[in-house]
């Protein structure tokens, strides 16, 4: 325990923790992802979907425990790093630092927190219904959570929609530095590669933003079946 201690106390054990937890929430993104491009498949497929998590209770929260986890200790490394940064920065070096860097990592703290609230709003508006109780109450035909409804009814409003692409551009603003940092961390950023790999970490930002994006503005829109 005390040696775990001592390797992620180091600024370099803390940047290596920062990318593992990153990676894990970059395939959690990629799955949801994945799944809620469902809608497009229609209400059954999207329902049926909910329906295998919702009646796999044991297998979700062991998910959702695990991920509050990973998300919290993602955070913890991020904020501590970012404070023992600008401890250490002198005000040359940060400004030769700025000159060089990109929007992306200049932004990743802020991009960081506005994903942090998109995520509670998030919460709040589908998994809790705390915002809007009716959705909870929504049945198709099979008894199932009506989901498609749900995101049909939710995704109507255009504030709401509005607020779900500033979210996900603010996840994908921060992916596009998260990738590339990850590399560079776990020491796989070789200077042969790194301009491959700064182009391929922005394509793949670039492909989630749009997977995300596309459902609340197809559904707003009336583009989803």
């Amino acid at each position: 325990m005390n040696s775990i201690r001592k390797v992620f106390g180091t600024a370099v054990g803390k940047k290596c923790g920062m990318a593992l937890t990153g990676v894990f929430l970059f395939l959690f993104v990629v799955g949801h992802m994945v799944g809620n491009l469902q809608v497009f498949l229609g209400q059954y497929a999207i329902n049926h979907y909910a329906q295998l998590l919702q009646s796999n209770t044991g297998v979700l929260w062991s998910l959702r425990i695990c991920l509050a986890a990973v998300a919290l200790t993602h955070i913890y490394f991020a904020i501590t790093l970012t404070l023992e940064n600008r401890a250490k920065r002198e005000v040359g070096y940060e400004v030769k630092e700025l000159v060089g860097a990109s929007l992306a990592s200049r932004t990743m703290f802020i991009s960081g927190s506005v994903i942090f609230g998109f995520i509670v709003y998030h919460l709040l508006h589908f998994t809790t219904g705390t915002t809007n109780p009716e959705f909870m109450t929504f049945k198709d035909e099979r008894g199932w959570h009506d989901v498609y409804r749900m995101v049909q009814t939710g995704f109507s409003n255009g504030w709401v929609v509005a607020a779900y692409v500033v979210g996900v551009g603010a996840l994908g603003l921060h992916l596009s530095n998260g990738l590339r940092a990850f590399c560079q961390s776990l020491g796989w950023r070789f200077e042969t590669y790194a301009s491959r790999i700064d182009r391929a970490a922005v394509i793949v930002a670039v492909v989630l933003f749009v997977g995300f994006a596309i459902v609340p503005l197809a559904l707003f829109l009336g583009g989803a079946k």
